[in-house]
C-alpha cells in the first residue's frame, strides 16, 4: 500500500472515530425538554350499571349501582425538545409492548423515542387500548392464542420461548444467531421480556386505530403539525387504517402485514399522498429454513415489496428497506432496541430529510 493510499485510510478511520466519539457524547448529555406531560385520547363512557348510585357507600357498593367507566382509550406520554423542528413522531408499539419499547433498550441506552428527539422530533409514545397505561376495558380478554392461558381469563399465557424464536433474535432462548446485535447476557434478556405485557381486553383493530386517529389529531391540535406515525409489528397493521388527515408519514418497522392492493386502507393513503418507508432486518432470507417463523416473515416481506411496487405504480412513494441490503446486519424484529439501533435511526432520519420532515 503506497503512502498516499495509507494516509487517506487512516484519515478515514481518525474521522470516523471521532465521529463514534460525538455520538457518543451527545448520547450521553442531558436532554433539553420544553415540556413534558400525559394525556388520554378516544374511548367511550360505559353506561351507567343498572340501579342509583349510593354515594353513602360508593365503592363498597358491588353492585356499582349507577357508575360509568371510562374505556378503550389511548394514554400518551410526551417530550418536546427546546430545539422543535416541526415534524412530531407519534409511537405505536406492537403485541405484547408498551411505550417502553421505543423508550429505551435492554441493555440501558437511549431508545429511538430519545434519539429522535434529540433530532428534534417531539415524542408521543402511546399505549393503545387495553395496554399499559391505556388498560381499562369494558369487558376482560378472551384472546386465549395471545394472552390468556385458562378459560377464564385469569392466567397469563406463557410465551418467552416462542417469542424470542418468532422475533428472529435466535432460535432458542437465550442463544443469539450469528453476528447479531441484539443485546447480549442474562440480564439484557430478562430486561427485554419483562417489557411483555398483555392485553386487558381483546385486540380490537378498528377501535385502537380509531383511538389513534384521535391521538393524532390531539397532536395536531398541540403542535398545529402533522405527525410522522412510527409502528412496530401488529401496530404496522392499526397504521394503515388510522384516520390521514393528520398524518405526515408512515415509519412502518416490520408491520405484520400491509394492505391489500385497491382496498379502502390503501386508497386513503393513496389519496392522501402520505409517504411511506417499510423497514425489515436480517434471518429471513439466510433464517432457518425449518422454522415456520422464517416464512412468515419472508412472506410479510414479500408482501410489503409487492404492495410497494403497486403504491408506486399508482403514483405513491413507499420504499421498502432490507436491512441487510443497506450493509446493516445482525437485526432481528426489535431492531429499535439493538445495539446499531443508532445506526437504522440515522437510516430514518436520511428518508425523512428526503422527504422534507427533519
Amino acid at each position: 500500500m503506497n503512502r498516499k493510499i495509507s494516509g487517506i485510510l487512516m484519515a478515514m478511520l481518525l474521522a470516523l472515530s471521532a465521529a463514534g466519539a460525538a455520538c457518543a457524547e451527545e448520547a450521553g448529555q442531558p436532554l433539553s425538554i420544553a415540556g413534558q406531560g400525559m394525556f388520554s385520547a378516544g374511548g367511550t363512557v360505559t353506561e351507567p350499571v343498572e340501579g342509583e348510585y349510593d354515594p353513602t357507600t360508593s365503592w363498597l357498593d358491588d353492585t356499582r349501582a349507577g357508575n360509568t367507566a371510562h374505556v378503550g382509550h389511548a394514554n400518551v406520554l410526551y417530550q418536546i425538545p427546546e430545539e422543535d423542528n416541526g415534524n412530531p413522531i407519534v409511537y405505536l408499539h406492537g403485541y405484547g409492548q408498551s411505550r417502553m419499547g421505543w423508550m429505551t433498550t435492554p441493555d440501558g441506552r437511549d431508545g429511538w423515542a430519545t434519539i429522535f428527539l434529540r433530532n428534534g422530533h417531539s415524542a408521543y409514545l402511546v399505549d393503545q387500548p387495553g395496554r399499559g397505561e391505556a388498560g381499562a376495558q369494558e369487558s376482560m380478554t378472551t384472546d386465549g392464542f395471545l394472552d390468556v392461558w385458562s378459560e377464564d381469563s385469569k392466567e397469563y399465557r406463557p410465551g418467552d420461548q416462542a417469542w424470542y424464536t418468532h422475533f428472529r433474535i435466535g432460535r432458542v432462548a437465550p442463544e443469539r444467531y450469528e453476528g447479531s446485535q441484539f443485546p447480549e447476557g442474562d440480564e439484557a434478556q430478562d430486561q427485554f421480556f419483562r417489557q411483555m405485557t398483555p392485553n386487558t381486553g381483546n385486540f380490537d383493530q378498528a377501535a385502537i386505530a380509531e383511538a389513534m386517529g384521535e391521538v393524532l389529531a390531539e397532536v395536531m391540535e398541540r403542535t398545529g403539525d402533522p405527525s410522522i406515525l412510527m409502528t412496530h409489528s401488529q401496530g404496522g397493521a392499526v397504521g394503515w387504517d388510522v384516520p390521514v388527515e393528520n398524518l405526515s408519514a408512515i415509519v412502518a418497522i416490520e408491520p405484520g402485514g400491509t394492505p391489500e392492493v385497491g382496498s379502502e386502507a390503501y386508497n386513503r393513503l393513496l389519496e392522501a399522498d402520505i409517504p411511506i418507508v417499510i423497514y425489515f432486518g436480517d434471518y429471513i432470507d439466510n433464517g432457518p429454513e425449518d422454522l415456520m417463523s422464517t416464512g412468515f416473515w419472508a412472506g410479510v416481506r414479500d408482501g410489503a415489496e409487492a404492495f410497494a411496487q403497486a403504491y408506486n405504480a399508482d403514483g405513491g412513494d413507499c420504499t421498502v428497506v432490507n436491512l441487510p441490503d443497506e450493509g446493516i446486519t445482525g437485526n432481528s424484529h426489535f431492531m429499535f432496541q439493538e445495539m446499531n439501533n443508532d445506526v437504522i435511526a440515522r437510516h430514518i432520519e436520511d428518508w425523512l430529510g428526503e422527504h422534507g420532515l427533519n
